[in-house]
């Protein structure tokens, strides 16, 4: 799995020591209603496009830099649907994450959806009935929170 240069940077000092992140998520749909998800290559699950925001980054571009990466796909900003936290995760290499995650649907508008990273080891789109038993729940709980049409749910629950 790639480590953005500023992570990798910190970890020279720090070592395995937990960090706490600000990363990106997408809920990405496209016209037929479909929704996009990836089979991460670090553990081999489905998932939703997610990230981590470079230094200085805004939320908005680095989700939609993040699906263009590992997807190919081009698209577009239609609302923020949470703000959660996730993690720890310990991730192959022994270090520690947690994360702040600001989640977005989006809407696809160009490119074909293809493995386009070393992240991800296959990109599909999936009906919303038709998910894979092996979704990760943090992406089951963004598709829910991003799909549902009560404003309450787009927050963390307790």
């Amino acid at each position: 799995m790639p480590v953005p240069e500023f992570v990798a940077a910190l970890r020279e000092h720090v070592g395995h020591t937990p960090l706490f992140l600000s990363g990106v998520s997408a809920v990405v749909i496209d016209d037929d209603g479909r929704l996009l998800l990836t089979q991460r290559a670090d553990n081999g699950r489905w998932a939703v496009v997610s990230g981590i925001l470079e230094p200085g980054e805004k939320p908005g571009a680095a989700v939609l830099r993040e699906i263009r990466e590992e997807t190919g796909v081009d698209a577009e900003l239609v609302r923020v649907t949470s703000v959660d936290t996730a993690g720890p995760v310990t991730y192959p290499n022994g270090d520690i994450a947690s994360y702040l995650d600001v989640c977005f649907l989006v809407r696809a508008v160009s490119g074909e959806a293809r493995v386009a990273d070393e992240e991800n080891l296959d990109v599909r789109w999936f009906s919303p009935d038709g998910l894979p038993a092996d979704l990760t729940e943090s992406s089951r709980m963004r598709i829910e929170k991003a799909l549902g049409d009560d404003p309450r749910a787009w927050f963390v629950r307790e």
